[in-house]
């Protein structure tokens, strides 16, 4: 008798905690993902122009050397119940990170159903992992005041840099 397997989570309930890497068919419940966390900062404009472009990126950056998406499925197997995706950026090196390899975290949501369960700092932990084997030394992300403590917690911190942004018409 093996007294470890009474101790074991069932099969499906155990495969749902451990974060995987993203494959292109997983770009549909990315996408979908992308929106929940978009809606959750009640952007002043909403359109849905933008979910066919970034399905297509997906699609075929999900197998670049330079993004990388890992994502946790729901226990019931009907999609993904969160994701983290990140990429390298290429830029002139500088002290304390001669190649200039920047990582760069971005889509990282939750369904509201299924947070507070570790999923999202599976997907961080192994995203971060990923950006190590890579040899990035520099990982960026934005963080929302809800997130901001699990971000902590992996060794992020708040940087004097202020952001800025311009946006370009077409």
């Amino acid at each position: 008798m093996d007294i470890g397997c009474a101790a074991r989570a069932p099969t499906d309930n155990f495969r749902a905690m451990i974060a995987r890497p993203a494959t292109p068919d997983d770009a549909d419940e990315l996408v979908r993902l992308r929106a929940v966390l978009l809606t959750s900062m009640n952007p002043p404009i909403w359109d849905d122009a933008w979910r066919t472009p970034s399905h297509e990126a997906l699609t075929t950056r999900l197998s670049s050397p330079t993004l990388a998406a890992f994502v946790v499925d729901r226990p019931d197997g009907t999609g993904l119940a969160a994701c983290a995706v990140g990429t390298i950026e290429h830029r002139l090196g500088a002290p304390g990170d001669p190649e200039g390899r920047s990582g760069y975290v971005f889509s990282v949501a939750t369904d509201p159903d299924m947070r507070r369960r570790g999923f999202s700092r599976q997907c961080m932990t192994a995203l971060l992992e990923w950006f190590r084997a890579q040899g990035v030394r520099k990982i960026d992300l934005r963080a929302s005041a809800e997130a901001e403590p699990l971000y902590r917690s992996l060794g992020f911190t708040r940087t004097p840099d202020p952001a800025m942004r311009l946006r370009l018409n077409p």
